[in-house]
This record gives C-alpha cells, sequence and structure tokens, in this order.
C-alpha cells in the first residue's frame, strides 16, 4: 500500500470575520475570499466509484464570493437563533453530537435559510447558502483530483468512515461522530476545512439526476417545485471515502434533518478585508 503524505504549504487567504457577539472561546465566523474563476464541475469518466449524477462535465465561470471558513457551528447557531425570526422558528440547541465548536446538525434546508435570513439581517449583508457549483469550486481550490489533497484520502486528514479505504489509500479511525471543525488544522489551497467530511452541507440548487442543461454561470439550478429535494454536497462522519469526493452529490427533501447534514454560509464580498498568512 503506498504511503500517504500530508503536505503543508503556507499561504496568504484574504479574509473577514463576522462580528457576533457573546461567542467567548469558541470560533468566530470566518468568511473566506474565493476568487472567481473557470472549472471543469464533475467527475471524469476514469475517476474510480463516480456515479453517472457527476457529469456530464462541463465548465463553469464561478463569479468571486466568501465562503465560510468552517461549516456553522453550534456556538454560532446558537448566536444567529437569539435573533428576530425572519419565516421559521429555530431550535437554539438541534444538534446531536454537543459541543461548542463542533458543525451544528439535525437543520433542515429551511432552518439553514432560515440562519441565513437572520443573519443578512444583523449584519446587513446578504448571507444565503452556496450553489452547487459554488460548493464543488470552492472544494476543489484549483484541483481536478478526487479529493483537494489529491488521489486519495486518509482518517488523518478529514472525518469519516476511515475503515474504508479508496485508490489504495490508508484505513484509520471510524469515529462514529462529528469533530470540532478545527480539529484536523488542515485546509485546501484557498483556506477553507472540513471539506471532504465531518457533516455534509445544504447547497441552495433543487436536484436534477445529471448535469444536461446546468447552468454555466455559477448560479443555483432551481425548478418552479419548491418541495423538491435540494443539493448536498461533502462527506460526513458517517459515510465510506468514495462519498467525500470533490464531484460527489447527494439529494435529500429539504424539510429532513439527519445528525449527518450542516451547513455553511456564504456571502458577497465586505468593503474591507483583512490578509491572513496561513
Amino acid at each position: 500500500m503506498p504511503s500517504f503524505t500530508v503536505r503543508k504549504s503556507p499561504g496568504t487567504t484574504r479574509c473577514f470575520t463576522e462580528p457576533l457577539d457573546g461567542l467567548g472561546d469558541a470560533i468566530p465566523l470566518d468568511m473566506v475570499l474565493i476568487n472567481g474563476g473557470t472549472f471543469t464541475m464533475g467527475s471524469p469518466a476514469e475517476e474510480p466509484n463516480r456515479d453517472e449524477d457527476e457529469g456530464p462535465q462541463h465548465e463553469v465561470a464561478v463569479p468571486p464570493f466568501f465562503m465560510g471558513r468552517y461549516p456553522v457551528t453550534q456556538a454560532q447557531w446558537r448566536i444567529v437563533v437569539a435573533m428576530p425570526q425572519v419565516s421559521c422558528a429555530l431550535e437554539a440547541e438541534p444538534a446531536h453530537f454537543k459541543g461548542a465548536n463542533r458543525p451544528v446538525e439535525q437543520v433542515s434546508w429551511y432552518e439553514a435559510v432560515e440562519f441565513c435570513q437572520r443573519l443578512s439581517r444583523y449584519t446587513e449583508r446578504d448571507y444565503r447558502l452556496p450553489t452547487e457549483a459554488e460548493w464543488e469550486y470552492a472544494c476543489r481550490a484549483g484541483t481536478t483530483t478526487p479529493f483537494h489533497f489529491g488521489e486519495t484520502i486518509t482518517p488523518e486528514v478529514a472525518n469519516y468512515r476511515g475503515t474504508s479505504t479508496y485508490s489504495n489509500g490508508p484505513k484509520g479511525d471510524y469515529r462514529e461522530e462529528t469533530t470540532p471543525v478545527d480539529h484536523f488544522g488542515i485546509a485546501n489551497g484557498w483556506g477553507l476545512c472540513d471539506m471532504h467530511g465531518n457533516v455534509r452541507e445544504w447547497c441552495q440548487d433543487h436536484w436534477h439526476s445529471n448535469y444536461e442543461g446546468a447552468p454555466t454561470d455559477g448560479s443555483a439550478w432551481l425548478t418552479d417545485n419548491e418541495g423538491a429535494s435540494r443539493v448536498r454536497r461533502g462527506g460526513s462522519w458517517d459515510v465510506v471515502p468514495r462519498i467525500c469526493r470533490s464531484a460527489y452529490r447527494f439529494d435529500y427533501y429539504p424539510g429532513n434533518r439527519s445528525y449527518y447534514i450542516g451547513f455553511r454560509v456564504v456571502c458577497r464580498a465586505p468593503t474591507t478585508l483583512q490578509d491572513e498568512t496561513r
């Protein structure tokens, strides 16, 4: 079995921190700049364990945006839940696996949207869920391999069912629960963490069984059916590694909740930024 080495390279990330009062020692809401660009969305036919809904591959031009460095944490969720309601009520403590810096889970698509709406009113910025194209573009961070780490994955760098392997990768721990979002101390080339495990993440898009007719401008692919299944992206603590690939897609009814589903937020650029060396 080949060895697996994680190389950490220094880089500079442009970001801003959304000031949420009351976080204390919990992780702040860091928003990382994702520069616009063009990428090939979907997986090639030769990628091991690919599914038909990951094609056909197509070029997508994505405008710049900001994305949360981590999935929304339970501490961040509690603060926003205390803000005035917009469309629906939110439970302050929905997560099955408790911990201030663990991702919030057991949150429906509608509840994730409500979180974004409350945060938008509070900050006067347009927070929302990522589109499916934005999510994959940000996850890949310029890479074309199954994972932004490379051709395979190890439980040393992501939280998934580590007793299973992908493409001759190593076995490891199956933690059977979420981990704090800063657990691994590893980011992709654009400064994002936990893109290949921990919790799956809601996107804006309605589910389509393949990319025939998909938008090529990075926008959400919607239908007239408001009850349609929504797209989820990213792996989670309970899945085998092939499901953690950058191109893998899931569908799920928007009213459903699960202890392996969370979300992260995106927004437009603010007027002031900071440069962070990592």
